[in-house]
């Protein structure tokens, strides 16, 4: 390669880099370029580390408020057509790693529709905008997943807006920090059971009423599964939760081959922690303890939940695709 096509790569691909990363804390140095069709996301170093600023929201907090502003793929995400056509409900769609799914989808060729509540429109906006700039169908729906009636509404709307439905992204979820048991009140405790436990179960059940062989669901877990933190009890029984209801409904719906899989972040940078989540003193040095030394970016999960619902991975189904910076996985 001449010494001007090196001079041009490195321009074009530092550009690029700065931008995906803008206002991070941290600066941004140029990376090789990966192969044609995959996802793209700064280097690795190129990402926040802690301490993080003292910051704090009401639930259920907006990522555009976040410092730094958390990366979503808006810039780096390529798709390469591995969901071409498919027709996609996500909750919790509007922000962090449900934003990162919604952005990743339309790339891949997806119409989709994003739940989320009604105080996350300024975020659901932007949203909406990246998808119908793909030049995909986007479709909003806000409410309130912790209403069986909505639920099953949500997953109507979804499909008629769309014309069907073909993955349904079971992702949004509330996480409140409580340091002891007596401290989660019952008010707190159904809240959380009803948004990561009730709601999946209910949009599931409403999805594959409509749901034909190749479709796809996809639900998150976390680490917490598998390693649960003292101070997020009711939090870490739902995702355990969430693994045992990925396995068991991957093999009641094979015969009808439909799949289901889950995806199991570790710490990753979303408005969750900003909002109750985390306790300051946590939120400070939040990933620290991750051997990578940094809580993930939305964007750097992305590509887990595009290959969940992968076509071309139809012979995965009940599997667990983890992205936890190193700190094992829950099975």
């Amino acid at each position: 390669m001449t010494d001007l096509a090196d001079s041009r790569r490195n321009f074009v691909i530092g550009a690029g880099v700065a931008v995906a990363a803008a206002g991070a804390a941290s600066s941004v140095s140029a990376q090789e370029p990966k192969m044609p069709g995959q996802p793209t996301t700064p280097a690795a170093a190129a990402y926040p580390k802690p301490p993080f600023a003292p910051q704090k929201q009401e639930w259920p907090g907006l990522a555009s408020k976040m410092n730094p502003r958390p990366d979503h793929g808006e810039t780096s995400y390529k798709g390469s057509g591995r969901l071409a056509g498919k027709r996609a409900l996500i909750t919790g769609g509007d922000s962090g790693i449900g934003r990162a799914a919604a952005i990743a989808y339309a790339r891949e060729g997806a119409d989709v529709a994003i739940n989320y509540l009604p105080a996350e429109e300024p975020d659901a906006r932007e949203v909406i905008a990246l998808i119908k700039a793909e030049g995909r169908k986007a479709v909003a729906i806000p409410g309130d997943l912790r209403d069986e009636a909505f639920c099953n509404k949500l997953v109507e709307c979804a499909a008629r807006e769309l014309g069907g439905l073909d993955i349904l992204v079971n992702n949004a979820a509330r996480q409140q920090t409580r340091p002891a048991i007596g401290d989660i009140s019952s008010a707190d405790f159904e809240a959380t059971m009803k948004t990561n436990v009730y709601a999946p179960f209910w949009l599931t059940r409403a999805a594959v009423a409509r749901m034909a062989a190749g479709a796809v669901i996809v639900n998150t877990s976390s680490e917490q599964a598998g390693d649960p933190s003292e101070d997020l009890v009711d939090y870490a029984m739902t995702r355990a939760a969430m693994l045992n209801f990925t396995k068991s409904m991957a093999k009641q719906l094979a015969p009808r081959g439909i799949r289901v899989n889950a995806v199991t972040p570790g710490p990753f940078w979303t408005p969750l922690q900003v909002s109750g989540g985390a306790t300051q003193e946590k939120l400070q040095k939040f990933g620290s303890q991750a051997p990578l030394g940094r809580p993930g970016q939305p964007a750097e999960i992305a590509g887990l939940y595009v290959a969940a619902a992968d076509p071309g991975l139809s012979f995965s189904t009940g599997q667990i695709f983890g992205a936890t910076g190193g700190g094992g996985q829950p099975g």
